[in-house]
């Protein structure tokens, strides 16, 4: 996931003011639900979105360990955070794909590539079956995050059942 964490703190803090605990209680609620941010990822992205003047400390309160900062986000922040949400993700067009890469040397070193597609084919079979009963059993949210990865991994099968038909073909030109 190549999610941006300090924009999305930024977001986060536009509700209002909050502790490091409650960002990060917050992003692992809505955003970690298989990668929950550790404490100090959220410290260090905080300092870093300080020093930037993209947050500002709106106060401090004495706690049982160390001093409790309250973050607020700034205008300047506000501002970064709209030109993330209306710049467009790269697509990931995959051109330079391990499996591929897998395929073409065991083409190479004559080993079985079908083999090779038929384990992979199994192993996103078995991920698409457990993704499928966690949307079944998730929110909206959960299940729109699976919704993702199951049309990511259908796109690879199709690739798998493609590429295996192929495969003849595909064993004559590397081998050139």
């Amino acid at each position: 996931m190549a999610m941006s964490i300090g924009h999305t703190l930024l977001g986060l803090l536009e509700s209002g003011p909050r502790h490091g605990y409650d960002l990060k209680r917050a992003f692992d609620e809505k955003f970690g639900h298989d990668r929950p941010l550790h404490y100090g990822q959220v410290y260090s992205t905080m300092s870093r979105l300080l020093k930037n003047g993209l947050v500002e400390v709106d106060g401090i309160e004495p706690g049982g360990g160390p001093e409790r900062k309250r973050y607020a986000i700034t205008d300047a922040g506000i501002t970064d955070v709209q030109r993330w949400l209306a710049t467009p993700e790269k697509p990931e067009p995959y051109l330079q794909s391990t499996l591929y890469t897998k395929v073409v040397l065991a083409l190479l070193t004559r080993r079985n590539a079908a083999d090779i597609l038929d384990t992979q084919r199994a192993e996103h079979l078995r991920m698409m079956r457990i993704l499928t009963d966690r949307k079944r059993k998730g929110d909206l949210a959960d299940q729109l995050i699976c919704d993702h990865a199951l049309f990511h991994l259908e796109a690879d099968l199709r690739w798998l059942e493609l590429t295996a038909a192929r495969l003849d073909k595909l064993a004559e030109v590397v081998a050139k």
